[in-house]
């Protein structure tokens, strides 16, 4: 990932406003609960769709669930059962920050994903 060595909060909000999208997937880490963290020796891992995640932060602090998507573009994840009611009575995903949930078991499908767990810092 490209690193900016500015400290200035405004050049740090245009640097991630710029970013290509293959430099984007890196705003997309979360958080390993502490026996991930002891298992794979990493402290966060990218969300991907199938993680169950726990949210950390705001009101559905607490709720835990599938991840069902992830914008990749707005940097944002999905979780099922974090909803909120429009105007109208339907029920619409609640986008939510990947720095606010916490990655409670992976989705372990991907045979790419695992070797790249196994990997040590």
């Amino acid at each position: 990932m490209a690193r900016i060595s500015s400290t200035q909060p405004r050049k740090q909000r245009k640097f991630r406003y710029n970013a290509p999208i293959h430099t984007r997937g890196a705003f997309l880490h979360s958080p390993l609960a502490s026996d991930l963290r002891e298992k794979y020796g990493k402290r966060s891992f990218r969300v991907v769709t199938g993680d169950t995640v726990k949210v950390l932060r705001g009101e559905f602090k607490g709720i835990e669930g599938v991840v069902d998507g992830v914008d990749v573009k707005n940097t944002k994840v999905l979780v099922h059962g974090v909803y909120v009611k429009k105007a109208n009575g339907e029920d619409v995903p609640r986008p939510l920050d990947p720095s606010k949930i916490m990655i409670t078991k992976l989705n372990t499908k991907d045979a790419v994903r695992v070797a790249r767990l196994e990997v040590k810092a």
